[in-house]
């Protein structure tokens, strides 16, 4: 069921794929499903068909991503999340997040823990962990923006995000180049969520961490912090994949998500 979700000052599209077998809302425990900032949330497409075998699952497109229309006011992806979740009446959730995806479902973790019952981090980000990733990236995409050229950031962020793709990539490129205007609509008005990294060690739920060892150097330092700090955190290292394993390895990202909700007690 395809629904637009009113959020503070704006709507969001999502996506409940109903209980198996049922009708949406039906069923036990949700995982929802937080896509990352370099792709909206089609980059779980080639997962989906096996949680959605077993389990009800929702996902939906940040503002300014995918089917959702671009923020006219700030906002938080925290604050969002919260809204998807009251609309569809989910009281408690497995989240699996990826990189900025994976950053919001660690905030509303430690904002509201009531509300997690497992994390599934797929190179996952992070609030208040900035000054571990790569400034001169960032300060690179800035400078290609201030000069209109939209090829040089497909390019870099393909050199980079996506190093574990073959020269031809079409499909990583794809999401690349459906997301740049999300993020120059999007960055005027997201506001951060508060700082979690220095707060890791409070989470008290079970946790699968994901790591791209093809990624950028600096997220794959990241990750491995982040694991150290979350308590009972189990790694997943994927060889081959780097920013968009859900394209790279999709069946170890399944396997580790449906760990993680296998943890639940």
């Amino acid at each position: 069921m395809d629904a637009m979700v009113s959020v503070k000052d704006g709507e969001v599209w999502a996506h409940d794929s109903g209980a198996p077998g049922g009708k949406a809302g039906d069923g036990p425990l949700p995982l929802v499903l937080l896509h990352p900032g370099v792709g909206d949330s089609r980059i779980w497409d080639p997962v989906l068909p096996r949680l959605t075998e077993r389990h009800r699952v929702i996902r939906y497109d940040a503002r300014g991503y995918g089917r959702s229309p671009a923020p006219t006011a700030p906002y938080s992806l925290v604050e969002d999340l919260i809204a998807v979740l009251d609309h569809f009446g989910v009281a408690r959730a497995v989240l699996a997040g990826s990189s900025m995806g994976g950053a919001t479902a660690i905030s509303l973790a430690l904002h509201d823990p009531a509300r997690v019952a497992a994390l599934a981090l797929v190179v996952p980000g992070v609030t208040g962990a900035e000054e571990l990733v790569s400034r001169a990236f960032t300060a690179e995409v800035g400078r290609l923006a201030e000069a209109g050229d939209i090829e040089g950031i497909v390019a870099l962020t393909l050199r980079t995000s996506a190093a574990g793709g073959s020269g031809d990539d079409p499909e990583a490129e794809a999401h690349i180049r459906s997301v740049i205007p999300a993020w120059f609509a999007s960055h005027p008005h997201h506001v951060p969520d508060p700082p979690a990294f220095d707060r890791l060690g409070e989470l008290d739920v079970p946790c699968v961490l994901v790591l791209g060892e093809r990624d950028q150097p600096e997220v794959v330092r990241t990750n491995e912090i982040m694991a150290d700090r979350i308590p009972g955190c189990r790694v997943v290292r994927l060889a081959h994949s780097d920013h968009f394993p859900t394209l790279r390895e999709p069946e170890a990202v399944a396997d580790a998500i449906l760990e993680a909700y296998g943890a639940v007690t």
